[in-house]
């Protein structure tokens, strides 16, 4: 005897229902790795690490309070969740890299800033930032702070989501991530995990592609819709730039003599350049890091056309030090030296560091920067107040 239509479709339905739970059954069967706090599992100095017992608890913490770095041995990961417990024994930026490469100067960045009690409020607490040819640029990642609560005092339980492009970071709330970053912005997709800190850590799992159903594509970003960024840009070849220093431009003189002028000129050298996911042109990534604080320079340029003579403001970031010029005319100087009176925003390069008022000509417009860097990221932003009327190359 036949199945009448209405079974065989109810039939059908079924074996659908049952193919699309054994398809997603991966996700929530997803086995946790525990990883052992224990010396066999770890590359370490052992003149600055110890594995001992807590409460019952194997933990690995520094040797009277030194700062120290941890690698997990014979595992790489890629996507999923991280949990870890820390307990805040000192001052400084305990926390994790992720998606090491295998020399180590590249990867993935989540931290803690440990400085004295704070509130949720405080959004300079949590920090993440990519590792770029062995150079954080938690300069160039003011979006990427967020604030949480953190107890100075035992445990502090972190979690990290991990897919594709995005991470979402959960501290001690498990009902709601601290940190959301939509794009993580490291170079590699997979690699090696290490701990850091003088703190102690305790109870770290690995679930391998757990990812709380976060999609593994880029996430939105606030100026994505925002046409007032300027993206499109060139960039020179990077030279050294000793302290001491200044750079040299032509100068007028009595006696018929000029300075010999170091601003770029028909010879230089250009290579398109396009601003990052926030609007960052992030020459670390291009150049890469220099060894003991070597101070660079390297020059950026992009063309800006209006249809009339008209008065524009730009917001302006930067990292570290700038020579801004309009249609061949020096308009701002400045540093933004991190611990110093002349920073900006905590030294960080930020749209907030600096505003110019531009006098724009009708027709084309040159927006041309020196950009000298010694410490951490090398970088710029840049936004018009609006672009009425404007267009650029």
């Amino acid at each position: 005897m036949k199945n009448s239509p209405l079974l065989q479709n109810y039939i059908s339905r079924k074996k659908l229902l049952l193919f699309y739970c054994i398809l997603t059954s991966c996700a929530c069967f997803a086995q946790k790795i525990t990883i052992p706090m224990t010396a066999a599992s770890w590359e370490y100095d052992s003149s600055k690490i110890e594995f001992v017992k807590q409460n019952s608890t194997d933990v690995m913490k520094g040797k009277n309070g030194a700062y120290y770095q941890a690698f997990l041995k014979n595992h790489q990961f890629a996507n999923g969740t991280i949990e870890f417990d820390v307990a805040l024994t000192g001052m400084g930026f305990p926390g994790i890299n992720f998606r090491m490469s295998d020399d180590r100067k590249n990867g993935e960045n989540f931290y803690i800033r440990s400085f004295g009690p704070v509130t949720s409020l405080v959004r300079t607490t949590l920090q993440y930032a990519a590792i770029i040819d062995g150079m954080s640029i938690w300069d160039l990642s003011d979006e990427y702070q967020a604030g949480a609560t953190i107890q100075q005092t035992g445990w502090n339980h972190v979690k990290l989501v991990v897919s594709g492009n995005q991470m979402k970071a959960y501290v001690n709330d498990m009902s709601k991530p601290a940190l959301m970053v939509p794009q993580l912005e490291g170079r590699q997709k997979s690699g090696g995990i290490s701990l850091s800190g003088n703190v102690i850590y305790a109870n770290l799992t690995i679930t391998p592609d757990a990812t709380e159903a976060l999609a593994p594509e880029s996430g939105y970003t606030g100026i994505y819709n925002d046409s007032r960024y300027l993206k499109n840009w060139q960039v020179s070849p990077p030279k050294d730039f000793p302290f001491g220093k200044d750079l040299v431009m032509q100068l007028p003189s009595m006696y018929g003599k000029l300075t010999q002028s170091e601003l770029p000129d028909s010879t230089t050298q250009w290579t398109p350049v396009q601003a990052e996911n926030r609007g960052i042109v992030n020459l670390t990534r291009i150049y890469g890091s220099r060894p003991n604080d070597q101070r660079r320079m390297a020059w950026v340029k992009t063309t800006v056309y209006s249809d009339k003579a008209q008065e524009r403001t730009l917001s302006f970031g930067f990292s570290d030090e700038v020579w801004f010029f309009l249609n061949g005319q020096l308009l701002y100087v400045d540093k933004n030296y991190f611990g110093t009176p002349q920073q900006k925003n905590d030294g960080r390069c930020t749209i907030e560091n600096a505003q110019i008022k531009l006098s724009l000509k009708e027709g084309k417009n040159e927006i041309l920067i020196g950009l000298a860097n010694y410490f951490y990221g090398w970088g710029i932003v840049a936004r018009m107040d609006r672009m009425d009327g404007m267009k650029v190359e």
